[in-house]
């Protein structure tokens, strides 16, 4: 009896603070705002995947929309996103007694710039990178650059999210 008790005011108090909006388990503190704009990522780096300035911005936006309140709008945003894909480099990682690559590297870069019309303190630019090591006995195509790219955008995805609104 006392057990359901304790366990019907924890429910209780966890729907009372994440109803009033007094904390969040995704870590994001979006303020006052309401509103997000995500701008298209540019590719410019000197090595283009073709998919990548796409599969990007729209991951950027499905993590704020997934983990915020904000509404997604084109223009005039509270918060403000945009910036460039700046570097996609594979280079070789480790080598094999034959002095061929055992693995690769793929590394992804892009530039930030990050405006909060509400709080011009948090304002920001800067660069994100990630990287994941594939086989070198595998080809950068398909299934194997879908998950690469997973992983690497994954991470970079959150890195922003972290810097922006959870300020970590």
């Amino acid at each position: 009896m006392k057990k359901a008790f304790y366990i019907s005011l924890f429910l209780l108090l966890t729907t009372t603070f994440i109803g009033c909006g007094i904390y969040s388990f995704t870590g994001g503190n979006t303020g006052k705002a309401k509103t997000i704009q995500i701008d298209f990522f540019r590719n410019e780096a000197s090595l283009v995947e073709p998919s990548l300035s796409q599969t990007f911005t729209q991951e950027l936006q499905d993590l704020f929309t997934r983990q915020t309140n904000l509404t997604l709008t084109t223009s005039n945003g509270d918060l403000h996103f945009e910036g460039e894909i700046t570097g996609y480099r594979i280079s070789p990682m480790s080598a094999t007694a034959n002095q061929t690559a055992a693995q690769n590297r793929l590394t992804v870069t892009v530039n930030v710039r990050y405006t909060n019309k509400l709080n011009e303190k948090d304002d920001f630019e800067r660069q994100f990178s990630f990287y994941e090591d594939y086989g070198a006995d595998q080809q950068l195509i398909g299934g194997v650059l879908e998950d690469v790219l997973k992983t690497i955008l994954d991470r970079i995805t959150q890195d922003i999210f972290n810097a922006s609104v959870a300020k970590w």
